[in-house]
């Protein structure tokens, strides 16, 4: 949740941070004043080391145990996949491990001379090799395995042991090929027979210079990465030892930061992040190409992009800005991402690069009739983020925002007779804190809806100040384990005041933490700095955010009233999941009056809904996808036999991991005219229709009835 203001401090949501000097003084100027890289490394280390422990939230101390984590992160992004370097490679660095804390207040940053000077010995090495490996003719019919999961790899020991390595890894990349381009030859044949046919010699040619051409790309680019840039994945590792949300932007990718608040950009609509040497997709766009499509998801890791038919690019190992200028392009043209499912499965998505339609990521709403009572209506609206035109609310002119279209939307539901709103967070990953709480207040009257608490322990309670309750009825929240941030808050308050129920998986993400971003080239003001920029910009966590009952939302999340069976049950997916989370805690609770109404008995309303599951057809799909899923993420060990690898793709080719399973929300065309008809596909929504159902039935019925939950 990152709102940007230009000049020192890019300001989140209502938090105004008192920024201290950067202290341009301390920086030691004279020694090396000739080489300007270095006077720029150790300005850097300087600013960064310096705003960190100044402005983090943890007040986490920069020493030893601190380099230690920094370490570990700096040496899963320079080599995860353990396909370069060696265990003595390894342990020749772990000599840095305790020093990256004195590297960053010196400014004399060892580690990554060290580091990529041994990654590009070790590149060469294997670049060496490749040719040979790809000469000779490999036994397509031996019983051997390559195993795809690069955690449970371990580095090698030798450099005879790298070239096994690089032979098995070869030779798996051939075996896709080929049974890629047999099954599209012949569709139609039995894949055991085709696997029993003699080699094609021509299709396996061609299999070995797909090969080939995408490994000595990959090679090649690796092999010119700068010092700059082995510099600037130092420094992430270093912020992101602090916690996962605070990160170095190097100039080229606060560029991409920039653009991707404005909201409007050519390419397809897909927040990406460097994840363990990986490009992982963390969000998907309302709105956007990719959400239009419905294949790419959250968690899909990209490992090669192909421009229109051209033969894809291998992008493991990269930057992320690099991925993103791969992934751009011109609207209309088409784009071919190679992405592996957090299952394993790969799968190859096309995509029209286009202009994100800003309309479809706006609220919606639809008329649903009350399950069990067709002359009843209930009103369904989706709250894709929460987005407010910051800019255009400087510049004097009437700026949307989601407070004002949810107002509009409850009181046009209103209108239509609705009897109780089903309200949709899933896939929300947030936005802005003010945009959050005035949108609670259209539900309760006015009170404290969140709490917040700095670095030095002020606590801020966060009210909403209108008296108005623009709607009365009952509610359900829908959410899942991308509902996040601020759409954690808004159900949470929700939950806390006991105003409706919230439904939905195991949990919501967990991100109770927020962000500030921090302009470095503020440094640049100083004279005889100005040479040495750009410098790039600091996201910083701040500040944590604690319900009104004192429990925080980091780490745990909004645990729904109701949970249903989660289909991302299987992904390894939210705030715990990520490395260095602040933890969860608890402050003390604030005064609150909770919702006058009488509240039903929640555990009926629990054994109504399991029973309903449990007869319904879609939720006994997710609970055997799910279980599918959790064995196909267990087994990373690939057979590397011809037929054992056509079958597995032919069965892949069969099993459409593409669609969207049941209870998949990722908002495959959501415009208002089909809105109503895709629902009818969902059993989430329809599940807390019928919840809804329950709750009305509830309240009208005897007071004996009612409990407290």
């Amino acid at each position: 949740m990152v709102r940007k203001v230009r000049n020192i401090v890019i300001f989140v949501a209502l938090v105004l941070v008192a920024c201290g000097a950067f202290g341009l003084w301390a920086v030691p100027l004279a020694k090396d004043s000739g080489d300007t890289e270095a006077l720029r490394t150790r300005l850097l280390a300087h600013l960064i080391q310096n705003q960190l422990a100044e402005n983090h939230y943890s007040g986490k101390a920069v020493d030893d145990v601190l380099s230690r984590a920094a370490f570990e992160l700096y040496l899963e992004q320079l080599d995860f996949q353990k396909r370069f370097l060696l265990r003595e490679d390894v342990e020749s660095l772990r000599h840095y491990a305790d020093r990256i804390d004195d590297e960053m207040i010196s400014g004399d940053i060892q580690l990554v001379r060290a580091g990529s000077r041994l990654l590009r010995l070790r590149i060469a090495a294997v670049q060496d090799m490749v040719p040979q490996l790809m000469a000779k003719e490999e036994d397509f019919q031996k019983q051997e395995f390559f195993e795809t999961d690069p955690a449970k790899r371990d580095y090698c020991g030798t450099l005879q042991e790298l070239r096994e390595r690089w032979r098995r890894m070869l030779k798996y990349q051939v075996l896709l090929h080929y049974a890629e381009l047999l099954l599209d030859q012949q569709a139609k044949a039995d894949p055991a027979a085709l696997a029993a046919k003699p080699l094609n010699e021509d299709l396996l040619r061609q299999a070995r210079e797909k090969t080939l051409s995408s490994t000595r790309h990959l090679l090649t680019r690796l092999l010119n990465e700068s010092e700059r840039e082995h510099l600037e994945r130092y420094l992430n590792a270093f912020a992101r030892a602090f916690d996962p949300h605070t990160n170095y932007l190097a100039p080229d990718e606060m560029e991409d930061f920039e653009i991707s608040m404005k909201g409007s950009l050519e390419g397809i609509g897909a927040t990406l992040r460097e994840d363990e040497g990986f490009i992982r997709v963390v969000e998907i766009l309302p709105g956007s190409p990719a959400a239009r499509q419905g294949q790419l998801q959250p968690e899909d890791i990209i490992l090669k992009v192909a421009e229109g038919k051209r033969e894809p690019v291998d992008i493991t190992d990269t930057r992320v800005r690099q991925a993103v200028r791969l992934i751009r392009g011109r609207k209309g043209t088409e784009i071919r991402l190679t992405v592996r499912k957090p299952t394993g499965v790969t799968l190859v998505i096309p995509l029209i690069r286009d202009v994100v339609e800003i309309e479809e990521g706006f609220v919606k709403s639809a008329v649903l009739p009350l399950p069990g009572d067709g002359s009843a209506k209930i009103g369904y609206l989706r709250i894709p983020s929460f987005y407010r035109d910051f800019e255009g609310n400087r510049n004097g002119r009437v700026a949307r925002n989601v407070t004002d279209d949810v107002e509009r939307e409850l009181k046009q539901l209103q209108d239509q007779g609705v009897v109780g709103l089903v309200l949709d967070l899933r896939n929300n990953g947030g936005g802005a804190l003010t945009d959050a709480i005035s949108i609670a207040g259209l539900f309760l009257p006015q009170g404290p809806m969140v709490q917040v608490r700095d670095g030095q322990g002020d606590m801020t309670v966060f009210n909403d100040q209108d008296v108005r309750i623009v709607y009365h009825d009952p509610v359900v929240v829908l959410v899942n384990r991308f509902s996040a941030s601020a759409s954690e808050i808004l159900a949470a308050a929700i939950q806390d005041y006991g105003r409706g129920l919230v439904v939905g998986g195991d949990g919501t993400h967990g991100k109770g933490t927020v962000q500030g971003v921090f302009s470095l080239d503020q440094a640049l003001e100083y004279g005889p700095l100005r040479g040495l920029g750009p410098l790039g910009a600091l996201k910083v966590t701040m500040q944590k955010f604690y319900r009104i009952t004192g429990a925080s939302t980091q780490v745990k999340g909004v645990v729904p009233d109701i949970v249903l069976p989660d289909s991302l049950e299987f992904l390894k997916s939210g705030e715990q999941f990520s490395k260095n989370p602040l933890p969860w805690d608890t402050v003390a609770a604030v005064s609150f009056e909770p919702w006058s109404e009488p509240r039903p008995d929640l555990e009926a309303l629990r054994r109504q809904s399991r029973a309903r599951v449990s007869r319904d057809a879609d939720f006994a799909a997710i609970k055997t996808e799910n279980r599918r899923n959790v064995e196909r993420s267990k087994n990373s060990l690939r057979s590397l036999r011809l037929a054992a690898m056509v079958q597995e793709m032919a069965e892949l080719r069969n099993v459409d991991e593409g669609a969207e399973m049941p209870g998949w929300f990722g908002g495959r065309g959501t415009k208002n005219g089909d809105l109503s008809s895709i629902l009818k596909k969902d059993p989430y929504a329809r599940e807390a229709a019928a919840v809804l159902s329950d709750l009305l039935q509830f309240m009208a019925g005897d007071s004996r009835q009612v409990v407290g939950f």
